[in-house]
């Protein structure tokens, strides 16, 4: 059979580590992995040389906004920013757009504005709130990939929290489902209003590591009293690494609490604010650890937007918590993993095979046979400077601005295609295990 696509390079990273090889394409599939010099025929060959060869990334925790609050960000401007950063597979969350996707009339309405809109693939959560606990096995069945929930107020009015007897019962019905639970855990009883002001500390004090840390006791008990599946979202505590690593809990971190510290967060710097916050640098360093030892096995964007006068209105107390970093993931986290003495392996394990597998797409997230052949160009000693200009999502705001970053995206390909601005939007929308469709 001749291939499609061959891509070479002496520095893929496959399941079984960093090696020179040659990846071979035919109708969107990797067919063959071999050796770097092969000559297999191929209706065309690209050789990376030592630019890196990486599996598409997948980000499970991205919020898109459309329809609804498109303004914010939607599917167009999310997916093309997704493809710069070498992620070709993401999972929308289930608030900031309107309606929230909490029932299927709600998930048609989501998968309708996407549909021909996206420059990668696409699946979507479903949301559990207060009263939809009857709608969660019709949305199991409608194909979202999960559900998930809030402890403490979500930021928007529309996507209620659930109080600890819903959020059992939700529990219990996930379980039934074989369904996965994904929580943004604080404790609202831990919480404060913050300050008003540009002080970034005012802000941190009223979101305290206690908040996390009891949620997340409340959530292993959970998940080892019912059996449910639940998976820890954008842990910012490593306080919480013993209670994870010790339970069946799964869990996640971003790049922005493995980059920023918050002493070092400039006065009016809003950019920066997301719940739960940012922490002291000695806690980022241990971040590093855990997710190294595997006790934190993801790195997703969370990337959650809004318009620049609600991000940047210098005031922590008002400014929309969300840091937008979907396109920038990447370089982010291979520069602080590079620095840390983390080879790239360890980069795409985080990135790509570890979320892949913590929603079930078997065929995202590998350079293997069998694999979609979603691939990415990562020149991985290449060093840029961060303009916000030159971001792909909707608005130009990013608390890394003039940051310099290792790591440059030069290629994407979804299914064997490299996806280009000109191209068409080829991006699918995905259906969860438990779907009928």
């Amino acid at each position: 059979m001749t291939a499609d696509l061959v891509v070479r390079s002496r520095r893929a990273v496959l399941p079984d580590g960093e090696r020179p090889a040659a990846v071979y394409v035919h109708s969107g599939r990797i067919v063959a992995v071999e050796e770097y010099a092969s000559r297999r025929g191929a209706d065309s060959d690209v050789d990376l040389a030592d630019v890196a060869l990486l599996p598409g990334l997948v980000d499970t925790h991205v919020h898109v906004d459309e329809p609804g609050r498109t303004e914010w960000e939607g599917f167009a401007t999310a997916t093309a920013a997704a493809a710069a950063g070498g992620v070709t597979t993401l999972v929308d969350m289930p608030l900031n757009s309107i309606p929230p996707t909490v029932d299927v009339p709600a998930l048609r309405t989501k998968r309708a504005a996407a549909d021909g809109a996206c420059r990668v693939d696409v699946g979507f959560w479903g949301g559990a709130v207060p009263g939809n606990l009857p709608e969660l096995a019709r949305l199991h069945e409608a194909g979202v990939f999960g559900f998930k929930c809030f402890l403490s107020p979500s930021g928007v009015a529309e996507f209620g929290h659930l109080s600890p007897a819903e959020l059992e019962a939700v529990a219990a019905e996930t379980a039934r489902l074989g369904a996965l639970l994904i929580v943004h855990a604080e404790d609202p009883a831990e919480l404060r209003e913050p300050a008003p002001g540009r002080r970034y500390a005012g802000f941190l004090d009223s979101r305290p590591p206690a908040a996390e840390y009891r949620a997340v006791a409340r959530l292993a008990d959970l998940a080892e009293r019912t059996g449910a599946r639940i998976h820890v979202l954008h842990v910012s505590s490593a306080g919480v690494a013993p209670l994870i690593a010790g339970s069946p809990l799964t869990a996640e971190t971003c790049p922005h609490y493995l980059t920023l510290a918050a002493e070092t967060i400039p006065d009016g710097l809003t950019a920066a604010k997301c719940c739960p916050p940012v922490r002291d640098a000695a806690n980022r360093e241990r971040l590093w650890h855990h997710l190294a030892a595997g006790t934190v096995g993801c790195v997703v964007s969370d990337h959650s937007p809004a318009t620049a006068d609600l991000k940047e209105s210098g005031d922590f107390a008002t400014a929309w918590g969300g840091v937008s970093s979907l396109q920038l993931g990447l370089p982010l986290t291979w520069t602080g993993a590079r620095r840390r003495g983390y080879p790239l392996a360890h980069v795409v394990r985080w990135m790509a095979s570890g979320p892949a597998a913590l929603v079930g797409l078997r065929t995202k997230g590998s350079l293997a046979v069998g694999c979609d052949a979603d691939l990415v160009a990562f020149a991985p000693d290449e060093t840029f400077t961060v303009d916000v200009a030159r971001l792909r999502h909707r608005h130009p705001v990013s608390p890394y601005a003039g940051w310099t970053l290792t790591g440059v995206v030069r290629r994407t390909w979804l299914r064997g295609v490299a996806v280009t601005d000109e191209g068409a939007a080829a991006g699918r929308l995905l259906a969860g295990q438990g779907s009928a469709r």
